[in-house]
């Protein structure tokens, strides 16, 4: 009793902490969330949690973006996902957990690498429609066996030269694309658990809880220090999960 308690109050206290995260920044969930729930719940369980999760939390800031978007910058992305999505759901079947751990860590660790890296570069590319589709593609696959739907997007629009607003107005509404669409190949597997849906309920008031206190800080903090703390925090969570 008191290992399951245990582990119940180290999974609540994740997906507190990853909705003040992604209600201050606008992104990181999944990588937050992922780095804490991979130690206890299954990559099947962390996946199908992180998009049920990341529906709301994106959802309400795309809602918000609604008059800005603008979908000729998007359908290219969708487009692709719509492909990669299954892709990945199917690889995530048979994945280990070891495996997914070190992948995570993986994908961490670049990710923060990239950001504290991306100040000085000047690289840009073209990009083009089938291109974004490309890209749509690669960050459907690794959405549907992580969770973690916007990375290779941020990290696109970034090298695209797009400028900030731009890019929240595209790397967020598509985030909630595929995260719908893995929901929807997720449950179409039949992998959705009364234990999931268990967790689901459970974590959803602590969800909302830090969503709400991460948006009302935001206006307080200053945001490029904030960004730094939150790329060091995601650093240290790919480390401990491939040294673990």
């Amino acid at each position: 009793m008191d290992a399951v308690s245990g582990e119940l109050a180290l999974f609540l206290t994740a997906t507190f902490i990853s909705a003040l995260v992604a209600g201050l920044s606008g992104f990181a969930f999944g990588l937050i969330a992922a780095s804490i729930w991979l130690y206890v719940l299954t990559p099947l369980q962390t996946t199908t949690l992180i998009v049920a999760f990341g529906l709301i939390v994106q959802g309400y800031s795309v809602w918000k973006l609604r008059h800005a978007l603008n979908w000729r910058n998007l359908w290219a992305f969708l487009l692709g996902a719509a492909f990669g999505v299954p892709a990945g759901v199917a690889i995530l079947a048979y994945a280990s957990p070891d495996s997914i751990r070190t992948s995570i860590g993986i994908v961490l660790i670049a990710y923060a690498a990239y950001t504290l890296l991306r100040p000085p570069l000047k690289l840009l590319v073209a990009g083009g429609k089938i291109a974004d589709a490309g890209v749509g593609f690669l960050n459907g696959v690794l959405a549907g066996i992580t969770g973690l739907a916007g990375i290779l997007v941020i990290i696109w629009c970034g090298l695209r030269g797009w400028p900030k607003d731009q890019q929240r107005a595209v790397f967020q509404p598509v985030a909630v694309g595929i995260f719908a669409m893995t929901a929807l190949w997720i449950g179409c597997q039949g992998a959705l658990t009364a234990e999931t849906i268990r967790l689901f309920l459970f974590g959803l008031p602590v969800l909302l809880a830090g969503t709400w206190i991460g948006l009302k800080l935001y206006g307080y903090l200053d945001e490029a220090r904030f960004r730094q703390v939150v790329v060091v925090c995601v650093l240290i969570s790919g480390a401990v999960l491939i040294l673990r």
